[in-house]
């Protein structure tokens, strides 16, 4: 019986330390959920192989090997990840056309972006569909303003 409680933990830790390394693709974690993620991932291929009748230093040592390959890549993702925090918008983006989304969403070059409407004041919202052009770049924000039409012509 103890073997089979042994055998559902290191399954079960098994799974969550798989889930935790999906989410840290999603989150912006800066490597904690990866890191708690590996560390799961290891212990319960401990759990599993002691419980599949291995021996103890073999079990042990397959979790360092997890681990330390887990931790590495963990680690080398984490700093890209702050790497790209660090990089500049460039200002190539002025004066391209886009569609927006929605009244703070831009479509441009195929990528979605946080954006602010030039001159709101005398100006309806933007809405989904409508042709839009950049007028600046501030960080990962966009001001933007409402294309005019020979702007949209092919």
């Amino acid at each position: 019986m103890q073997e089979e409680s042994v055998f559902a933990i290191g399954l079960l830790l098994l799974l969550l330390g798989a889930s935790l390394m999906a989410a840290e693709a999603h989150v912006p974690s800066f490597g904690a959920l990866g890191a708690g993620g590996v560390a799961a991932f290891a212990v319960g291929i401990v759990l599993l192989l002691s419980a599949a009748g291995s021996a103890v230093i073999v079990a042990v040592f397959a979790g360092i090997a997890v681990a330390l390959c887990g931790g590495v890549l963990v680690l080398l993702l984490a700093r890209k990840a702050l790497a790209t925090r660090r990089l500049r918008t460039s200002n190539s983006l002025i004066g391209r056309v886009g569609v927006a989304r929605a009244a703070d969403t831009v479509f441009v070059d195929g990528a979605l972006w946080h954006a602010r409407q030039l001159g709101l004041d005398d100006e309806t919202p933007l809405v989904r569909g409508d042709p839009i052009v950049v007028e600046h770049v501030n960080g990962l924000t966009l001001t933007v303003r409402a294309a005019e039409e020979w702007e949209v012509l092919p």
